[in-house]
């Protein structure tokens, strides 16, 4: 006998994405996130360096994408990578109104106020970070935040093996749950 959940919403992964995404979605959806460890011992957790994104007036979208081709050495499919680089000085804000904390220094980039450093295969200062910890600062920011939200439950220690989907005409249609 296995106990039924029924939400909205299945979010497998309790990283970054995962929490993001949770939160992200309309209060007024039930969401479950399942998370195969302690929902504080994830990959992100673990992250040190930081995040790129175009925070200066001395940056570009474009610079960055090209930046970001180049160091992909023709691995990296510049659509994708054009809609994660657009998308991340909003990804950024997100993260700062759900309380991340990133270290700042006016000194270093005026224009935003943060500390940006510039890393390997960046022509600019666009790495954010929360001194060598960024992704502890991320990781437990958004598991509060999640354990805060009444819409949201989450599973710990819980595996997802097989994806329960709905076939019509030998087409699969949707997945129903895990």
């Amino acid at each position: 006998m296995s106990d039924q959940h029924l939400y909205d919403v299945l979010i497998i992964g309790s990283g970054a994405s995962g929490l993001g995404m949770a939160l992200r979605l309309d209060s007024r959806l039930k969401v479950a996130v399942i998370s195969k460890r302690e929902l504080r011992e994830g990959n992100t957790l673990y992250a040190q360096g930081g995040i790129s994104a175009v925070l200066s007036d001395m940056d570009s979208i474009e610079s960055h994408v090209q930046d970001t081709l180049i160091a992909g050495a023709g691995l990296c499919d510049e659509a994708t990578v054009r809609l994660v680089v657009e998308h991340g000085p909003k990804n950024i804000h997100w993260l700062l109104d759900e309380g991340v904390e990133f270290t700042r220094q006016e000194k270093n980039n005026p224009e935003s106020g943060f500390h940006l450093t510039r890393e390997g295969g960046h022509s600019h200062r666009r790495v954010v970070h929360s001194a060598d910890s960024t992704g502890r600062a991320v990781e437990t920011t958004l598991v509060q935040q999640a354990l805060e939200a009444d819409n949201i439950d989450i599973f710990e220690h819980h595996i997802a093996v097989d994806l329960i989907l709905s076939v019509r005409h030998g087409k699969t249609r949707r997945v129903l749950g895990a």
